[in-house]
């Protein structure tokens, strides 16, 4: 775990609809790729993913970035990998894997970036008890780094929007001025994403383990093109609960199963169709739609009685 004078968990953001404007508040990019707290205040280098777990064996490629920090030093930040001009999130997760020769290969091949956006602790300073302005400030000054970018226009930011899903971004992050770093608060951190809909088909769901009225995992079905996918809707974001689920399984047109309204298109698992069907039957294994669905993340829907493996072999998606 961390050292004791690093402030942890990392400040989180609260999900909106619109970005604030006004005074008072900076911009900057939402990374999409795993959040890390690179630090060295303990026996060695370390990087922290936001719970907890050591990240700095998946990503050897970045242990170069001690030998940049003064010592009892860390810095919050994202992994990011880039491939063909825009992140790819499906190679960082190709990462986490334990052969650690499959790591080297891969570190090698495509290697990571370590993206920072602010300062904690500096040579032993508590840097994250300043002020938002004065720890960017502190950041800036970093040397061999690569630094987050970070606005105060309202319209630029308005167009990293409308730019950066090509590029691989997840939105934007607005930060209010004169906030110090709050460890695991949301207060003052806002973000913005793109509003997604997609066509797919629900033929599978887990129950949360210790509450059977809440819906841990949906299990979708969904193709682009010639590609089959299967995709899993879990953790932060909106899942129905069991009485909005139950007349859906068994085919019938009562309520509406409101999934992914206001959150992203679910990311596809880089997959073939067995290997959909065969991740259909392992998440059905607790309780199985008899008569999956297909429907639109917008509500509309249409009963269908065939099994999963046709129904993923029909999926029909649109992004």
């Amino acid at each position: 775990m961390p050292a004791a004078n690093i402030p942890f968990p990392p400040m989180e953001a609260e999900l909106v609809r619109e970005l604030p404007e006004g005074e008072g508040w900076q911009y900057e990019p939402k990374w999409d790729g795993f959040r890390g707290v690179l630090e060295n205040a303990g026996k060695e280098l370390a990087l922290w993913s936001r719970n907890e777990r050591p990240l700095l064996r998946y990503f050897p490629e970045l242990r170069p970035l001690g030998d940049l920090l003064p010592p009892n030093s860390a810095l919050d930040g994202e992994i990011v990998i880039a491939r063909d001009g825009a992140l790819d999130f499906d190679a960082m997760q190709m990462r986490l894997h334990p052969a650690e020769s499959r790591i080297r290969r891969l570190s090698g091949e495509i290697p990571a970036e370590f993206v920072v956006f602010d300062m904690l602790v500096w040579d032993g300073e508590p840097v994250w008890k300043l002020p938002l302005e004065q720890r960017r400030a502190r950041v800036e000054a970093l040397s061999g780094f690569r630094l987050s970018p970070a606005t105060r226009d309202i319209a630029e930011a308005r167009g990293w929007l409308e730019r950066f899903e090509a590029l691989g971004l997840d939105g934007v992050i607005a930060k209010k001025l004169g906030v110090p770093y709050l460890p695991g608060s949301r207060d003052g951190v806002v973000k913005i994403k793109e509003h997604k809909s997609a066509d797919v088909v629900v033929v599978g769901v887990r129950w949360k383990k210790d509450d059977r009225s809440a819906i841990a995992t949906l299990l979708l079905g969904a193709t682009r093109g010639r590609r089959r996918s299967a995709l899993r809707q879990g953790a932060g974001q909106p899942l129905p609960a069991r009485h909005e689920v139950h007349p859906l399984a068994r085919g019938q047109a009562g309520e509406r199963l409101h999934v992914a309204r206001t959150a992203p298109t679910p990311r596809p698992e880089r997959t073939d169709r067995r290997r959909a069907v065969r991740l259909a039957r392992l998440f059905v294994r607790e309780e199985l739609f008899h008569r999956p669905v297909q429907r639109r993340c917008n509500g509309e829907r249409q009963p269908d009685g065939r099994n999963a493996a046709s129904i993923l072999h029909r999926a029909h998606c649109v992004a």
